[in-house]
This record gives structure tokens, C-alpha cells and sequence, in this order.
């Protein structure tokens, strides 16, 4: 066959990249359905450093401002309508709290940081123990720091991406609440974000936008924390 006629009988280079692309991408959508449709209990919490559970599965981090959407998120990630209880008490969640993702994966619902009613004692003892884990916990894979889409980036979101960046800490900034913006504020909030995680060392670049409430978005973020999965 000629090469010409080879050309003629199959597809042209970038519909075969745009074939694979979207077959990997299946792929991914996929493996992340597979592993959030398993188990994922609640197994350990840990007020301190040294309360800690040993280092083991690989561990995905979510951390955020106080009352962005943590526990809602982690909900709709595992579809368990109660697996971390929603406050409506900003400040109130005080403790790291480990879940078992089908022996695979450990999610860890971080305490929120930047509530200003919080007594200072609080701020420096939760704030200062978050920090402490993230530089040093060794099986932590990723940070997930979600931002609020309805509101701007506020002064203690800079500071942790600041320190996530001095720690070399990976980190993946998600839109959170975007069923709340029309369309054209959506996008120019995603290419806010898009270009806050280009500023940023530590940041990986794909920003993930996501309702709770519709569902918009956790099966992209349920693949990327896939990738990650023992």
C-alpha cells in the first residue's frame, strides 16, 4: 500500500490524537467512578501532631476557608449524604478527619482557616497543626484548596497557597458553589482562578469548577483524585 493510500484509508493524525484523548479521558472519568463507588468510612481523627494515624495509603488533603463547601464537597465526592457533617458554624470543624476510601485512598477533611470570630488561641493552635501536617505528612499526595466562586480570593487563601508553595506541597485550587454564577461570570471566575494557579509554583494548573448542589464537576475532580489511588 502506498502511502498516500495509507493516509486515505485511515483517520488523519490529529483526529487519531483527538481519539485517544478522548478515550483517556473516558478512561479516567471511569476509574474515578469505580473508586468512589466503593467503601469510604470514617476511621481516625487527630486533634494533634502526634495523634496522627501511621503514614500509609496515599492521602488527599482538603482544606479551605471556613464554610466554602469542605464537607458538602466531600459528600457529593463519595455520594453519601451524611459522610462529614455540614456546619453552619463557621470555625467549628477542629480536628483532621481521615476517611478510608476503599483501602485505596484516604481523604482527610482539613479544619477551615480564616474564620475572623475565632478566638486567636484557636487560630494559632488549628492553623498551626494544618500547616505542620501539610509540610510534613510524607504519604500526602495532593491538596485540594477550594475556593469560594461567588466571592473574591481572600488574604488567608493567599497566605496557604504562600506556604503550600515554601513547602513544595502540591496543590489543585477547586472552584466550589458555581451553580450560584451565570454563565459569563463563571468564566471569567475560571480564568481568574486559571491564571491565580499559574502564579504559583506549587500549583498544579488544571482548575476544577464544581456544584455540590448539581452535581457539576465531581466526576472530573473523582478522576483526578483517582489518579493518585494504591
Amino acid at each position: 500500500m502506498t502511502h498516500a493510500a495509507g493516509e486515505a484509508a485511515g483517520a488523519s493524525p490529529d483526529a487519531t490524537l483527538a481519539d485517544a484523548a478522548a478515550a483517556q479521558r473516558a478512561a479516567d472519568l471511569e476509574a474515578g467512578r469505580l473508586l468512589f463507588a466503593g467503601s469510604c468510612t470514617f476511621f481516625y481523627a487527630a486533634q494533634r501532631l502526634d495523634q496522627l494515624p501511621p503514614a500509609g495509603l496515599p492521602e488527599i488533603a482538603v482544606a479551605g476557608r471556613s464554610n466554602v463547601g469542605k464537607s458538602s464537597l466531600l459528600n457529593a465526592l463519595t455520594g453519601q449524604r451524611a459522610l462529614a457533617r455540614v456546619s453552619v458554624t463557621p470555625g467549628r470543624t477542629r480536628q483532621l478527619n481521615f476517611f478510608n476510601l476503599g483501602d485505596r485512598l484516604v481523604l482527610v477533611d482539613m479544619p477551615g482557616y480564616g474564620y475572623a470570630r475565632a478566638s486567636k488561641d484557636i487560630q494559632r493552635d488549628w492553623q498551626g497543626m494544618m500547616f505542620d501536617y501539610l509540610r510534613g505528612r510524607p504519604n500526602l499526595r495532593r491538596v485540594l484548596l477550594l475556593l469560594d466562586a461567588r466571592v473574591d480570593v481572600k488574604e488567608s487563601d493567599r497566605q496557604v497557597m504562600d506556604l503550600l508553595d515554601r513547602a513544595a506541597v502540591t496543590f489543585q485550587l477547586v472552584l466550589t458553589k458555581t451553580d450560584d454564577l451565570r454563565a459569563g461570570a463563571l468564566e471569567a471566575k475560571q480564568r481568574e482562578t486559571a491564571a491565580l494557579a499559574r502564579s504559583h509554583p506549587a500549583a498544579y494548573p488544571d482548575v476544577i469548577s464544581t456544584s455540590s448542589r448539581t452535581g457539576t464537576g465531581i466526576p472530573e475532580l473523582r478522576a483526578a483524585v483517582a489518579g493518585f489511588a494504591a
